[in-house]
């Protein structure tokens, strides 16, 4: 089962990411910010790091070291945090798309 706190912490950082206000004070200048490839690149490692800690939970609970609820809970954010990534990709190719219809 999926906690409500994994939930709410990947909503929020999807939130911080596409977050209009933020993008438009980065892009003028204001503030330090990264880049799209690094904040893209950071994603990914997030989401390989949350996948890494839940075959790290199977492995303990096979070998009888890990309680069946930490594993299902690893399991449930690292699923959300694939959603959340595929819902990203989704809306970066939409707007790829979009671009390529304008015309010249």
């Amino acid at each position: 089962m999926t906690t409500p706190s994994a939930v709410a912490n990947a909503y929020a950082a999807l939130s911080h990411m596409t977050n209009p206000a933020t993008n438009a004070a980065k892009a003028l200048g204001e503030g330090e910010g990264q880049n799209f490839g690094s904040l893209l690149k950071d994603a990914i490692g997030s989401v390989l790091e949350t996948g890494r800690k839940s075959d790290g939970q199977m492995r303990n609970l096979a070998a009888g070291k890990a309680n069946l609820v930490d594993v299902v809970t690893a399991v449930s954010e690292t699923e959300v945090a694939i959603d959340a990534l595929v819902s990203i990709r989704d809306k970066v190719i939409a707007s790829y798309e979009e671009i390529m219809k304008m015309p010249i």
